[in-house]
């Protein structure tokens, strides 16, 4: 396992237990940033890095019982946290790692990414990874409850330019990878990137 992987996992093992208590409020911009994601019933959909899985149960009705709804993370004490939350109900759950996905080529309609893009260790190389899984003209969200400002506050630090989620830096990274920007906003209450799956 790659450093990257092993920091990514140290930092959510720590903080699984309590992750939804820490963030209760988040409901309802989860479900509104799946119902952008306009999937259809018995559609298939992966939440990439779902963490507990707070996207499953959206995403379970979006696409209704005869469609698909995976979850992949690489963190097994987040998995685990979304079993005790009963969230495995909603969606089938996978350890595995985003950047190379136990998944057939162009097998899904849509991918969820909830705070992913800032933990892939090579976003282009990654993201690309996500187009191969997703059939031509298939969408990808990559979304955050807060938005950039907002979440940089929180952190105590400043917004940079080199931030991957600024739209002048997403839209070519998307595009190199694969995908096209069709929508962004950028909003202390939300992030949401949509993007179609190219070719």
């Amino acid at each position: 396992m790659s450093d990257d992987h092993t920091r990514v996992q140290e930092f959510f093992a720590a903080r699984a237990a309590d992750w939804d208590s820490r963030f209760p409020d988040d409901g309802p911009a989860y479900a509104a940033a799946v119902a952008d994601l306009g999937l259809r019933e018995g559609d298939r959909v992966l939440d990439a890095g779902c963490g507990t899985g707070r996207a499953l149960t959206p995403l379970r009705a979006a696409v209704g019982p005869a469609g698909v709804v995976v979850g992949i993370d690489l963190t097994p004490d987040m998995l685990q946290a979304a079993v005790q939350a009963g969230r495995d109900r909603d969606g089938r759950l996978l350890l595995a790692d985003v950047t190379a996905l136990p998944l057939r080529s162009r097998s899904l309609d849509a991918v969820f990414g909830a705070g992913l893009i800032s933990h892939l260790p090579h976003p282009a190389e990654n993201l690309r990874e996500l187009a191969r899984v997703v059939r031509p003209g298939g969408t990808l969200t990559l979304f955050h409850p807060i938005g950039r400002a907002a979440l940089a506050a929180r952190h105590g630090r400043q917004m940079t330019p080199d931030d991957l989620r600024a739209e002048p830096n997403l839209r070519p990274l998307l595009a190199g990878s694969g995908w096209r920007l069709t929508s962004y906003v950028d909003q202390d209450d939300r992030f949401l990137a949509l993007a179609v799956r190219e070719g």
